[in-house]
């Protein structure tokens, strides 16, 4: 599994890289703060492949990176994705890091 560090996501957001991010934290966690506008909350993940690009890098992030990690290794195994990244610590380590 590719995993992506925080630093190195803010330098893509920064320098608008062409990529997707996807929020998979339930609709309650999504609404008190994230980092993109979509949010695909992880039981609709499977059935909503239609919805994650196969032509850019594609981050996937929850809360501490536990259910993206366990997400992106089905829809590997299943769909068999080449193009997702792990965020390492999730929503909660993109904000603890305190470097912009």
């Amino acid at each position: 599994m590719k995993l992506i560090e925080p630093k190195e996501l803010k330098k893509k957001l920064k320098d608008k890289e062409n990529i997707q991010l996807i929020d998979i934290r339930e609709p309650y966690e999504y609404e008190d703060g994230a980092l993109c506008n979509e949010n695909i909350p992880l039981d609709k993940m499977m059935t909503s492949t239609d919805r994650i690009s196969i032509d850019k890098p594609v981050i996937i992030y929850c809360r501490t990176s536990r259910r993206s990690s366990s997400i992106i290794y089905m829809l590997e195994k299943k769909f068999n994705f080449k193009n997702l990244y792990c965020l390492v610590g999730g929503y909660s380590g993109y904000m603890e890091d305190g470097e912009s």
